[in-house]
């Protein structure tokens, strides 16, 4: 998978109303997304190393490095994306 690259429009006005408040606005959305990827990791590393612990199946040692943990999650048959465990609950709840 490669680098996401993402485009944002922000209208002339808003510009206007964020600068009242940012000294810039680029990395004002940099340093926002960076924050979210920072919490979605620990929340990820949290829940999968409990998970991955109480796995009796699960012999294998926990990877230290971010890229090789993640890496090993996504392989496993159990692990779903936002978007299955949504499209699951979805289906349990009949809509």
């Amino acid at each position: 998978m490669a680098d996401l690259i993402i485009t944002v429009t922000i209208s002339e006005t808003d510009q206007k109303c964020m600068l009242n408040d940012l000294l810039d606005i680029n990395t004002w959305v940099q340093d926002a997304v960076e924050g979210k990827c920072s919490n979605c990791w620990t929340r990820f590393q949290r829940a999968w190393t409990d998970r991955l612990m109480a796995d009796e199946t699960f012999t294998d040692p926990i990877p230290s490095s971010k890229a090789a943990f993640i890496d090993l999650v996504l392989a496993r048959p159990d692990y779903k994306d936002r978007a299955a465990r949504d499209a699951e609950m979805r289906v349990e709840l009949g809509s």
